[in-house]
Formats: C-alpha cells, structure tokens, sequence
C-alpha cells in the first residue's frame, strides 16, 4: 500500500503538565495534530470542545473556527474543508451525531479524513443532557448504511483525551476514512493532569495528481481541489477516477471491498488495548471501555484486596473490535464481566467471540462505581 509521510512537529501547547478539562485536552489533541478547520454546533457535554477551538484558534496562524447552523451543516462543511487539504474535524453528541450519518456515509464512501469528537450523554432523544451514558457505541459504529468499516476510539483519561484525538487525526489520513473520537461526559468533564510532549508525531496525506484517486491500491493518492488532480466526487459508486457506476456490479463489489480491507487488513496499526492485572490466571476478567474503565479498575482492585483474582482488559478502539485480544485474553478465564453505562452493547461484541461472557448495566444517568462493579462480580461468584 502506498503512504504518505510521518514527521514530528513542535507541540503546539507548552510542554510539560496542564491541568486540563476532557473536552479541553481534545481540543488540545486537535491542535498539536494538525486540526486546522472546525466548524461545529454547540451541544452538551461537548460544547467546551468548540469554545476551547474558537478560544485557541484565534491566538494561532492559518486556523478557521465556524459555528454553523447545525450539525449537518457542521459534517458537511468539515467533508468540504478536507476535500480542500484541511485538517478538518467536528465535536457533538448522541443527538448532533444521528443528524451527522447520511454525511458520515458519504464520508466513508468518498473516502473523506475527517475526525468527529461524540461526547456521549444519557439517552435516548434529548435524554439528560448534562448525564453521563454510553449508548452511543453501535450508532458510531452502524449509524450508517450498507456496507462499510469505520474507526472508533474512546478514551478513559484527560490524557487520553490529549493522545487519541492525535491519533484520530494520523488514522484518519493514513486510511482515508471518517475516525469518530467516542468520549463520554465523564470523560469530557472530568478535570486532572495531563502531559505534553515537545513533539507531535503527524501523518502527511499521500498526495498524487496523477494517480486515481478512488482506486488502483488498497488507500488512494488524496489530493485537494486546485492541485492538479482529475477529481471528481460522489457518493454513488465510482471507478478508480471518481466517474460514476451505478449499475456496475463488479465496481460495486470492489470499492465495497476495497472500503472494507483497507481498514480490516491493518486492525494492527489501529487496534489498541490495554490490560491490568492479567499477568496470572483469573477468577474474573472485566471487559470495559470509555470512563467506565476507571471504576472497573477500581474495582479489579478492590477484588485483589478480597483475595479474588481479577483483571482488566480495557480496549481503547472500539472498531474494528479486538476479536483476537477479547478471545485470547478472555477465553481462559471461567468469568468474563462486561460493565457498560448502556443495556450491553458492546457486550454482544464481546460474547461474539467469548459467549459466556455476561453484562453490568447502568442506564439511569449516573456513572457505575467500582463498588458496584465489585458487588456485581461478588453476585456472580457466589451464585
């Protein structure tokens, strides 16, 4: 597959510790990855996202914040800015970004880098928008139609925040494709100290006028309007040049698949997670993700006070799924408990490849406890 190029560049935040806010250290991420275009729509919890861009913008060169009309208008905008050699990115939750899919779509089959920040919040509708939830994990994932992959990160620390809206960005335009930053309000709102590097590793997009740019290998040559390059853009089924193929069965079926592999082939350049306590074998394993992490590694700790053996496997990309992780670290072990501020859906992800794996749910608003976690796992001993 043809690359672009990695280079280092100076961190645009003084190095060293900050005590920062989530949705701040996002922002703050977007900034030292290269994010140069917002155009957004205020929406809690991650309207801090969009006030600390306008803020921060202002005081640097060659970046343009816009607050459009809503939230189409903002995805819309951010697929346009892209298409003109921006880094460009967007921030809502569960509601902006059910507006957000039919762009999303055309996104990913355009073949769009764009980064779209989701701070989840207690559904569904308007729900509690000041509470935390994480119901917004299959919508980020199938929110839009036919058949595609899409990347999704969710973060459990402000410094995760900071790190994985960098690496949402270099994802992004390393595969030409639409990466969703899936925080929670607990997250987005949560304030502790966090660390800059002096120097922030960034992508540079592989740019050809006179290669395809929809074809001839796995991610295409990417250049912006006014450089040279033959573009034509649709969502409708394309050839390699961007001329469309709507009754075309076999373009149909390889832009499908080349849409797919070129996320599929690469889960190990995508793929992260992260495990706690798992060196010896376990009683119980906890699967968790997003601020819900937190309070699972709590309660892995209070459980290793108790004499019982327990572990965290915390996956910090959510798509493509870790099958080969959640199988290879949770088929050994008798109970595998999947805690989620949702009614399990990432758990049938999880039982997909380990089935007797069972849930925790939360759904009224409030963030899960360690303890409650603890009592859960005690419930599921003793039984």
């Amino acid at each position: 597959m043809r690359q672009g190029s990695w280079t280092k560049v100076p961190s645009a935040l003084k190095p060293g510790r900050h005590f920062l806010q989530g949705d701040e250290a996002c922002a703050e991420g977007a900034i030292a990855a290269g994010c140069n275009y917002y155009a957004g729509y205020p929406i809690t919890p991650a309207s801090e996202i969009m006030h600390h861009i306008c803020q921060r913008f202002a005081q640097l060169p060659g970046r343009v914040f816009i607050q459009m009309e809503d939230e189409i208008a903002s995805i819309a905008s951010v697929i346009g800015a892209s298409w003109a050699g921006a880094r460009a990115m967007t921030a809502t939750s569960g509601p902006g970004l059910s507006l957000m899919l039919e762009n999303i779509g055309y996104a990913i089959m355009t073949e769009v880098p764009c980064v779209i920040v989701d701070v989840q919040r207690a559904g569904p509708s308007t729900g509690q928008a000041t509470r935390p939830g994480q119901g917004d994990v299959m919508q980020a994932r199938f929110g839009a139609h036919g058949d595609y992959e899409i990347i999704v990160i969710s973060p459990w620390s402000v410094q995760e925040a900071y790190e994985e809206a960098i690496r949402a960005f270099n994802l992004a335009d390393r595969f030409r494709v639409p990466v969703i930053l899936l925080m929670d309000e607990g997250v987005g709102h949560m304030r502790e100290n966090m660390t800059v590097s002096p120097k922030t590793p960034i992508y540079r997009r592989w740019k050809d006028p006179s290669q395809p740019p929809f074809g001839g290998v796995e991610v295409p040559s990417m250049p912006a309007f006014g450089e040279g390059a033959r573009l034509l853009v649709t969502g409708s089924t394309h050839d390699a040049w961007g001329y469309r193929r709507t009754t075309d069965s076999q373009v149909q079926e390889q832009l499908v698949e080349r849409l797919v592999g070129k996320i599929l082939n690469h889960r190990d350049e995508i793929e992260r997670t992260f495990t706690h306590f798992c060196e010896d074998p376990l009683d119980v394993l906890l699967v968790a993700y997003g601020f819900t992490a937190r309070s699972a590694l709590g309660a892995v700790r209070l459980a290793r006070g108790a004499g019982v053996k327990a572990g965290l496997l915390r996956l910090t990309t959510l798509w493509p799924f870790p099958d080969d992780v959640v199988k290879g670290v949770g088929a050994r072990e008798p109970l595998i408990l999947v805690p989620e501020m949702n009614r399990g859906q990432v758990l049938r992800q999880v039982q997909r490849v380990v089935p007797h794996a069972i849930g925790y749910h939360k759904t009224n608003g409030e963030l899960i406890t360690a303890r409650e976690i603890w009592a859960a796992v005690q419930e599921e001993l003793a039984s």
